[in-house]
């Protein structure tokens, strides 16, 4: 998906400087892409950021980490044709794991669960569910991470299938609002070792990182445009403020 005029950053430049405030105090808003970093086979790795780049609250939107599971991308890719809610800097990346995408696999090109690479309580597992070598061993989980401690996400919105389900252990209002407005069950599931949510919830005290579970096969444009809403009206729910970085968890990358 082409859009006009956005600036091509690195998630590295951002790193390597504060975001530009506009004059006079006032928030720097609109919107452009940044370059994250590269997959496995070298596919690019894009984030859109939208909304108000120095807002109080941030948001992140994954549309598909699991290569056979990407109907969220159809969700991300629409939220950037909506206006963010105020006050917020909003992050969509609409696809973690273009390889996997690509291949039709659950895993990236090494045939690593991205899900169970995260560095809080990582576990050495195989078959499907294979953890890699160590956390942190594939170049796809390193950009989620270091975008996850860049912007410290008062809300993440990870997509997944096929259960058709709202899941958040925590119950945080963040999610209930959700799974009410979507008209999903809101469940608690086990909390997964290495997975992003896992992580956020050990790491960014005070954030609400939830996954997303759709049905299986394709969402018609409906429902997907629905909840493009629906993910709008959420994290709009969340108290403005980011949440903090637990000491523990800055190093990793």
């Amino acid at each position: 998906m082409r859009i006009a005029g956005l600036c091509a950053l690195t998630v590295a430049a951002l790193a390597a400087a504060p975001l530009v405030r506009a004059g006079n105090g006032a928030h720097t808003a609109g919107r452009r892409t940044v370059l994250l970093g590269r997959s496995v086979d070298g596919r690019p790795i894009r984030a859109v950021e939208l909304g108000d780049f120095d807002g109080p609250r941030s948001a992140l939107v994954v549309g598909c980490i699991h290569g056979n599971e990407c109907a969220g991308m159809a969700i991300a890719r629409l939220l950037l044709r909506l206006r963010p809610p105020a006050e917020t800097d909003l992050w969509v990346v609409a696809d973690l794991n273009p390889d996997g995408e690509a291949a039709g696999t659950r895993g990236n090109a090494h045939g690593v669960d991205l899900n169970r690479n995260f560095p809080w309580g990582w576990k050495q597992l195989f078959g499907g569910y294979y953890s890699g070598t160590r956390p942190l061993s594939e170049p796809e989980t390193r950009i989620a991470l270091g975008i996850l401690q860049r912007i410290r996400p008062r809300v993440s919105i990870w997509f997944h299938q096929h259960l058709d389900l709202v899941d958040d252990p925590a119950k945080s209002d963040v999610s209930r609002r959700f799974a009410a407005a979507a008209g999903l069950q809101l469940a608690s599931l086990p909390r997964e070792p290495g997975s992003a949510t896992t992580w956020e919830t050990h790491c960014l005290s005070g954030g609400s990182a939830f996954v997303v579970e759709l049905p299986a096969g394709r969402l018609s444009r409906t429902r997907a445009r629905r909840l493009a809403h629906v993910v709008d009206v959420a994290v709009a729910s969340a108290s403005p403020r980011r949440p903090r970085l637990r000491p523990s968890c800055h190093a990793g990358l």
